[in-house]
């Protein structure tokens, strides 16, 4: 990517993959065109931090477009967790068992779990499968301009050779240049591009980590699990830092933004969406009881502590009057 004469990501398995991307790349280059021009419109100069702005709003368009799937993800996740006990259940009904008829009952009643509770396995793939073109798209996009800007590429949706020029001649606060990377910069766009590629490092570590020691059960850890998260938490940071040194300062913009967005969603998703039985999902247990006690204090109404004594008051009165046992319920005689 670094030669200024061949653009890699236009030749073999990437070429024809992209290829197929190009109506959702169109798109984006427009995104990043109103954008600018708006910006510019509100009096901000052609060249220089406008383009910044339009490739930070970009990321922000395309998470708000993927939220609905992302929350949707969620909610699909959620219900799927709710079902284990019962699925674990069918599984153990015909553990040990090899042959077809109990393989197709399996399935059978697996299915039938699915649908009495609305809830589809696959429900938590789809949303990645839709997001990861889009991202990957964005990525495409952004490293195509300065070889649109030079002559080796063709236009690109709303980037022409001429717009494509004038991206590339962007600088931030006449620091660092939007196609720098850390070998192409001076020492001050150095300083940036490093502390770029350390936020956008430290976003990702922290997602995990977060994720990690709020949103997991203590109960289904285990060592090659743990052996495996902690691996994850250091590995993709370490990943980044040597891909992130060879990239554009625009795709590290990009990259950062993304990154922020990411850690936010996730903060969300373990407050609102937790794991059953994580550390999460207890603090929003008892979130929920105060807030459900200022509701019903707010509505004059009792409070759960002092409802449930209600009821136990009524049980032990019930069982005074009549008895321990269990009143078993009459069938009703039908009129001759």
């Amino acid at each position: 990517m670094t030669n200024p004469n061949q653009f890699f990501l236009d030749s073999g398995f990437w070429g024809f993959f992209y290829k197929l991307l190009t109506p959702v790349e169109w798109l984006q280059t427009w995104i990043l065109k109103l954008v600018h021009d708006f910006m510019v419109m509100l009096g901000m100069n052609d060249i220089g931090v406008s383009w910044v702005i339009a490739i930070i709003c970009l990321v922000l368009v395309v998470q708000i477009c993927i939220f609905p799937l992302f929350y949707k993800q969620m909610k699909s996740m959620r219900k799927m967790q709710a079902l284990a006990p019962k699925m674990q259940r069918i599984q153990n009904k015909y553990k040990g068992k090899t042959d077809q008829a109990s393989k197709e009952a399996l399935s059978r009643e697996m299915m039938k779990l699915y649908q009495d509770n609305d809830a589809n396995p696959a429900g938590s793939c789809l949303p990645l499968l839709i997001q990861s073109p889009v991202f990957m798209s964005m990525f495409y996009t952004l490293s195509a301009i300065p070889y649109i800007a030079n002559g080796v590429r063709g236009p690109l949706g709303a980037f022409d050779k001429a717009t494509a020029q004038q991206f590339t001649e962007t600088d931030v606060f006449g620091i660092v240049s939007v196609t720098d990377n850390l070998t192409s910069a001076s020492m001050g766009g150095k300083i940036v591009i490093g502390t770029f590629v350390f936020l956008m490092c430290f976003c990702l570590w922290f997602t995990t980590y977060f994720s990690m020691k709020r949103n997991t059960p203590a109960a289904s850890m285990n060592k090659q699990q743990e052996s495996m998260q902690k691996m994850m938490l250091w590995l993709f940071p370490v990943m980044y830092i040597f891909s992130g040194v060879t990239m554009p300062f625009a795709v590290l913009v990009y990259w950062l933004t993304n990154n922020v967005c990411n850690l936010l969603r996730t903060i969300w998703q373990v407050t609102n969406f937790p794991t059953p039985g994580s550390p999460a999902a207890a603090d929003k247990e008892k979130r929920d009881h105060r807030i459900e006690n200022a509701r019903r204090e707010k509505a004059g109404l009792p409070s759960l502590e002092e409802e449930a004594l209600v009821k136990a008051k009524e049980e032990a009165e019930r069982k005074a009057t009549q008895g321990f046992q269990r009143q078993q319920p009459q069938r009703k005689r039908k009129k001759k």
